[in-house]
């Protein structure tokens, strides 16, 4: 190559450049879209049970279903970005979802609206599964975990609109009208994440080949990750699926209105999301990483006696913890792959799925046999775990392989 074509040679995105701050915009975008259409339907569970006179065990399909089609579709959908490009899977992913979401008001049984919300799942499925495996194409490795920790910042917040907005609409105009404005916000969002986004200029198509789950299911270090994904999404889910019912009980007896707003929280995990990126690109990925795994132990501890400022806090505090632990995890199975890295963060987003699922699940039985003690305490063993996994991290790293 002579000296005038490296020069012109591109450069990976840096701290600071155009290119970055686009990119930023762009995925945090993504993840505000994505992430309102998934949880859309959250705050309205008691209404749409109502509404369709269905238990609301059932009415609860209506997010489980969104959930599960993501854990189902993430690894062939990066497999598919492995051979025809992530921009182009992911701008198809969010365009299709939005349309999708168009759908939901329009739905005049739940059986309707619980099978649109499958497809919408599956629809969803491209940008989480894409998004990180883009950002370790075209971000320089200095820079990575920041990029990463504010594309989970929109993860976050998007998690909030998709709970607070519709929750706020139903009141005055109805589930179908809440609905519909969550599908136009949302649409408005996959607009501006189309127009942001650069792009890929160190993607190389491959052939779909489904060999490379298995190199990365060889690699100690990407299972750890996994592992870490899994147990941390399982204690999340279940902190914020059952605290609910001990704020509603007694002694603090809370109006329902006001639990329903415990989904704030979310927004300061999404800035020390942003920021635990940043850290753990200045101070080292596993540092970070453990020290998120503690703050969110000390945090759920918080909650523990039966005095409300003290939960609140505590609550905080774990958000804190678990948002920083996502963001710092997450990017490093990005920058730890060397090959097929949309799959890898596939893998990785299959056990947070999956976690979210079982996890859950498992919460719920703890609950109803120990109520928040119980259910306290099997969330710290879930973090005990992930704290062994990341522990581990530097065992686990190849010979000759780069350290991070």
């Amino acid at each position: 190559m002579t000296v005038a074509a490296s020069l012109e040679a591109p450069e990976r995105h840096r701290l600071g450049s155009p290119g970055l701050r686009r990119v930023n915009l762009a995925l945090f975008a993504a993840g505000l879209t994505t992430f309102m259409s998934l949880y859309c339907t959250q705050a309205l569970l008691p209404e749409l049970s109502e509404s369709f006179g269905v238990s609301p065990a059932r009415s609860s399909l209506l997010v489980s279903l969104a959930t599960g089609a993501v854990a189902i579709a993430v690894i062939p959908v990066s497999s598919l970005s492995e051979r025809y490009g992530r921009t182009r899977v992911m701008i198809v992913s969010s365009v299709a979802s939005a349309l999708v979401g168009l759908l939901i008001p329009l739905c005049g049984s739940f059986t309707a609206l619980a099978a649109v919300r499958a497809v919408q799942g599956l629809a969803l499925a491209g940008v989480p599964a894409v998004a990180m495996a883009y950002l370790a194409d075209e971000v320089h490795g200095e820079h990575l975990g920041s990029a990463m920790g504010r594309y989970v910042a929109g993860t976050g917040i998007g998690g909030v609109l998709g709970r607070i907005v519709p929750g706020l609409v139903t009141d005055f105009a109805g589930w179908r009208w809440a609905l519909a404005a969550t599908g136009f916000l949302a649409l408005a969002f996959t607009i501006a994440f189309w127009l942001l986004l650069p792009p890929s200029r160190f993607f190389r198509p491959a052939r779909v080949d489904y060999r490379p789950l298995l190199t990365h299911l060889r690699d100690p270090g990407l299972r750890r990750l996994y592992l870490i994904a899994l147990t941390a999404m399982a204690g999340f889910v279940t902190v914020y699926n059952f605290l609910t019912y001990r704020l509603l009980d007694a002694p603090f007896h809370l109006p329902y209105a006001v639990v329903s707003l415990i989904a704030v929280m979310n927004i300061a995990g999404s800035a020390a999301s942003a920021r635990a990126g940043i850290l753990a690109d200045r101070s080292g990925r596993r540092r970070v990483l453990l020290g998120s795994l503690v703050l969110a132990a000390a945090g759920l501890c918080l909650t523990l006696p039966a005095v409300l400022p003290l939960v609140g806090i505590g609550l905080l505090v774990f958000t804190v913890g678990f948002f920083g632990t996502h963001a710092v995890a997450s990017g490093w199975v990005g920058r730890r792959a060397s090959t097929a890295r949309a799959q890898a963060s596939a893998l990785y987003l299959f056990a947070y799925y999956l976690g979210s699922s079982i996890g859950g699940t498992a919460g719920g039985v703890a609950y109803e046999h120990g109520h928040w003690t119980g259910t306290a305490l099997y969330v710290l063993v879930l973090l005990g775990v992930a704290l062994l996994a990341g522990a581990g991290m530097r065992s686990a790293r190849c010979v000759g392989r780069r350290s991070f």
